[in-house]
Order: structure tokens, then C-alpha cells, then sequence
């Protein structure tokens, strides 16, 4: 119940995140960086009397339907969820807090804001093996019926409405909606490296019983011990291996020095972990 709680908590955050990106930092500079949040701005300009988050809610019906139709429905609910949780957000966006103007004159700051607000969204719903739908469903569409790679087919759709918006909102918008294309892609990886990595420590110390016990006990932690023999001393020693996050590590590695000041430790960083205690094989 409580795994359940906060993987829903974890994908409304996502979907708010996104949505407040789009409407307070890209919206109002007209920068349509791709998805059919950047097509419904463009379409916003011809039918200003509807809301922007009406319109975005609309595609993404329309895409859902047509996604079910063709596709199935391998998207699952988190996706749905999100595919009209984030254009209602949108609209209540819209309606408590109306924007009339953008919130500074600088175009590019907002921009890397939004992006970056959005993108770290985005990241935090990928990472829950869910998306925003929309765009995504399109190029699955194109998956099945056309074998385009989906990246690929992501990147057509989003290079065709930065032309759309080229045209409507004029070049210099266009090039903004391009560079927050490509600013998207590194954010929302950089974003997903970070939720999911974690720490491989391999510990050699004089009291490997007492750190083993720590881990198991204190961290919650496996830990896997084996004996290994020292090439300059041919000294026999225990070693310690274990993989857990990084705070964890930084509580492992306070006591070690409280017990052993004297211990080895080695830490890599582990960008996916998949088992127990971390993400389910089935991701």
C-alpha cells in the first residue's frame, strides 16, 4: 500500500512539474519545444477563446482513443493518468493563476527554467514506467506500422511543430523551441541518472563483522563478504561488497571511520540497480 501511495505521489509530482514548466516558463514566450503541449500553444494563437489546457486535454484524448484503437493499450494507466492529469493542470493553471505577460524579459533564462522544470518531470515519470502520452503514443504508432525507431519517430514529430511554430511565431521563437528540444533530451538524462543511481562499495577493514552487521541491521542493506588475499602483504582479508544509496553511504562511511579510521573503501557509481530493495525487474 505504501509502495502504491508513492508511486502515485511520485507521478502527480511529475505531471505538476511538467505542466507548471510549460504554463509559467514556455507558454508565455510562445516556445514551443515539441509534444502536443507545443502543438496546442501553436493552435492556442488561432483559437485564442479556448483555454490552452482545454486544447492539450483534447489532443490528448483524442491520441489515447486513438492509441487504444491501433496500438492496444501496452501504454498502461500510469501513462493515461498522466496524459490527463498534466492538461488539467494546465487549465487550472490557467484559471487560479492567469498569466497576462511573461515573468521577465529574458527569453533564454526562462527557457532553460522551463525546461528544466519540465524536463525534471518528465525524468520522474519515465522513471515510474509512465509518460506524458500525447507525442509518444504517435511515434509508437509509427513503431508498429512503419518500424521507426520510437526515438526517432519522437524526434520528427517535435522537429515538424518547431516548423509549425516557426511559421506562426516567427524564426527567432522557432530557434528557442529548437534549442529547447535538444535541451530536454540532456536534461531529462542527466534526471533519470540521478534518481536511479546508486553506490557500489567495497570495504576492506579490521572489523568486517561489526560493518556487515551495520549494513544488514542499520541500512537494511544486503552485503555480500568473501576472502581475498593482499598481493604486496599475502595477508588474508575479508571483503565487504554492497550496493545502496547514497545517503546510506555516507551513514556506512561515518560509522567505518568510528570503528576502523584505518579501513579501505572503494565507491563506484551504479546507474541502474534492479532486485530487491531497489527497482522491480519488471520495469
Amino acid at each position: 500500500m505504501k509502495t502504491k501511495l508513492k508511486n502515485f505521489l511520485l507521478l502527480t509530482l511529475g505531471a505538476v512539474m511538467d505542466a507548471a514548466g510549460f504554463y509559467f516558463f514556455l507558454a508565455p514566450n510562445e516556445i514551443a519545444a515539441g509534444g502536443i503541449t507545443g502543438l496546442s500553444l501553436v493552435l492556442n494563437t488561432f483559437f485564442p477563446q479556448l483555454p490552452l489546457g482545454l486544447i492539450v486535454l483534447i489532443f490528448s484524448i483524442i491520441l489515447l482513443i486513438t492509441g487504444f484503437i491501433l496500438i492496444g493499450a501496452s501504454f498502461g494507466l500510469k501513462t493515461v493518468y498522466c496524459s490527463i492529469t498534466i492538461p488539467l493542470l494546465i487549465w487550472a493553471f490557467e484559471y487560479f493563476i492567469p498569466l497576462s505577460a511573461p515573468l521577465t524579459n529574458d527569453t533564454l533564462i526562462q527557457l532553460f527554467f522551463g525546461v528544466f522544470i519540465s524536463g525534471f518531470g518528465l525524468a520522474i515519470l519515465f522513471n515510474q514506467n509512465a509518460s506524458s502520452g500525447g507525442t509518444d503514443i504517435v511515434a509508437r504508432i509509427l513503431h508498429k506500422f512503419y518500424r521507426i525507431d520510437i526515438g526517432k519517430g519522437l524526434l520528427m514529430i517535435d522537429f515538424l511543430i518547431t516548423i509549425f511554430a516557426m511559421l506562426v511565431f516567427g524564426l527567432e521563437k522557432g530557434m528557442y523551441a529548437l534549442l529547447g528540444i535538444i535541451i530536454y533530451g540532456f536534461v531529462i538524462d542527466y534526471a533519470i541518472e540521478g534518481l536511479t543511481v546508486s553506490k557500489k562499495v567495497t570495504i576492506i577493514t579490521q572489523e568486517p563483522d561489526l560493518v556487515a552487521k551495520f549494513i544488514v541491521e542499520e541500512l537494511g542493506r544486503g552485503a555480500t563478504v568473501y576472502t581475498a588475499k593482499g598481493a604486496f602483504t599475502k595477508e588474508k582479508k575479508e571483503v565487504i561488497v554492497t550496493i545502496i544509496k547514497r545517503l546510506e553511504f555516507i551513514k556506512l562511511r561515518n560509522y567505518i571511520f568510528t570503528i576502523d579510521k584505518n579501513a579501505f573503501i572503494s565507491v563506484q557509481d551504479t546507474h541502474e540497480v534492479l532486485g530487491e530493495g531497489f527497482l522491480p525487474l519488471d520495469r
